[in-house]
């Protein structure tokens, strides 16, 4: 009897060889791997809002939520402050006479505060429309202590403290007391340690601390509330808005980095993607999301296309708002499973 060991086998492709024996192989068996959601995600919801037919939308440039879960969006038309509950339901419009409505915030008290960069200033109302104070001199672009030369975005602090990042026609952030006094300012054009190319949002955590969104940089720069360089958080995303949240929890919209283009006005106009990060306060990237960047004129539901506005409801829902797409979305949250 011939014995034939494991040593002398040679393998083929499709068959096991033990001497001149061939041998059929066995094919390995595909893992059966178990479908269980450990990502945190978003889903559209297609049905919110219910936007009265005789309301019309257009640049969606900003989006907030106030403490009751209700929804401001600001969108650059003839009512450009519209308000909806968190159910999608209608409840009221303000804010004639805003030329280039830019960003919209909610202070701690409840106030809604407009960086209005056609207009150059940056303006506080009640949450009905009632004008509380202006900053800034309407209709006169400057840099001085009462000048903006197109403001972008206005962060409120826990004291109330107001800072102006102005912006597109300014490389600077301004400081302001509670009642609207000049207290200082920092930032000059260039790609140094506190200069911008476009500083076109700003938030603050609960130490007060500065972020602010240096987009054609390619940076997020972080400042003491004097204005002190701490540091930056480069090649991570071209960052349009900020939304601070609880716990000090940045989350930041954009696209991904990239290189100026010879048709380029503006760094990534048109974004090539679209991204959402969250960030500790250390800058280490806490979770990523993305959305499909959807096709001009033709964007479906779940596409944004140069998404401009962005912010949350108690419940961790995402609200979105487009330039080009002209509208705002609903994301609801998707945990991952328990």
């Amino acid at each position: 009897m011939t014995r034939i060991t494991l040593s002398a086998a040679l393998v083929v492709p499709g068959f096991l060889v033990l001497g001149s024996m061939f041998l059929p192989a066995q094919e390995p068996k595909e893992p059966k791997y178990p479908h269980v959601n450990l990502a945190t995600t978003y889903a559209v919801d297609p049905k919110w809002p219910q936007k009265p037919a005789d309301l019309q939308w257009a640049a969606m440039s900003s989006i907030a939520v106030d403490s009751k879960d209700n929804v401001y969006l600001l969108t650059r038309t003839s009512a450009p402050v519209q308000v909806y509950d968190k159910s999608g339901k209608f409840l009221r419009s303000w804010g004639k006479g805003m030329e280039t409505p830019h960003q919209l915030r909610i202070d701690g008290a409840g106030n809604i505060w407009v960086a209005d960069a056609g207009t150059h200033v940056v303006e506080k109302y009640t949450p009905e429309g009632k004008l509380l104070m202006t900053l800034g001199t309407k209709g006169k672009a400057g840099r001085d202590q009462t000048h903006f030369n197109k403001p972008t975005d206005v962060a409120i602090g826990a004291f109330f403290d107001i800072y102006v990042s102005d912006g597109y026609g300014n490389a600077r952030v301004v400081h302001f007391d509670p009642e609207g006094k000049y207290l200082g300012e920092w930032g000059e054009p260039g790609q140094g340690p506190g200069q911008f190319s476009i500083p076109h949002s700003i938030a603050l955590d609960s130490k007060g601390r500065v972020y602010v969104a240096d987009r054609n940089n390619v940076r997020i720069q972080v400042f003491d509330g004097k204005g002190k360089f701490v540091e930056e958080w480069r090649d991570l995303i071209v960052p349009w808005t900020f939304s601070m949240l609880k716990g000090d929890r940045l989350w930041v919209c954009g696209s991904s980095p990239m290189q100026w283009r010879k048709e380029d006005s503006s760094l990534g106009c048109p974004p090539k993607d679209q991204v959402f990060m969250r960030f500790d306060t250390t800058g280490k990237l806490q979770q990523l999301f993305t959305l499909p960047k959807g096709l001009d004129g033709l964007e479906r539901p779940g596409e944004v296309n140069w998404v401009h506005g962005m912010a949350f409801d108690s419940a961790g829902n995402m609200y979105l708002g487009d330039i080009i797409g002209k509208r705002a979305q609903k994301f609801t949250l998707q945990l991952p499973a328990k």
